[in-house]
């Protein structure tokens, strides 16, 4: 008998702050993505992504998790992630100094290696239907 090998979930995280009701948008918006794929998942909708993970923390990243977070997202957007940075190192130091530096919400699908700052709605369902 063969065995059916199950596919890991790509997991998407959102850096949330429940103060923010650009973070909260966002929040609210990546539940019905995630919903919506699930449900999908169980017909035969042509719908573009498979079923993810998707991990709500208010807590701050990790500093590898900040490094990776960078590298998704370039150089330039650095400013983006850490407040006040110029680039990748300046925003490691930032974020090592004061973790509230650190900008939310922002979405990081993992297995697709990109990242989302703010609250662009249409930015963040390109990410969630991106599929390898």
């Amino acid at each position: 008998m063969a065995r059916v090998q199950r596919k890991t979930l790509d997991i998407i995280t959102l850096f949330h702050k429940a103060s923010s009701p650009a973070s909260v948008r966002v929040a609210n918006l990546l539940k019905q993505a995630s919903a919506s794929a699930q449900a999908n998942a169980t017909s035969d909708s042509p719908i573009s992504r498979d079923p993810f993970e998707l991990n709500i923390t208010e807590d701050p990243p990790t500093v590898d998790q900040v490094q990776t977070i960078l590298a998704y997202v370039g150089q330039s957007g650095a400013s983006q992630i850490v407040k006040g940075a110029r680039d990748d190192k300046d925003a490691l130091k930032k974020f090592k100094e004061n973790k509230d530096n650190f900008l939310r919400p922002l979405t990081v699908d993992w297995s697709n290696g990109k990242a989302v700052a703010g609250d662009n709605e249409s930015e963040i369902l390109k990410l969630v239907n991106a599929q390898k």
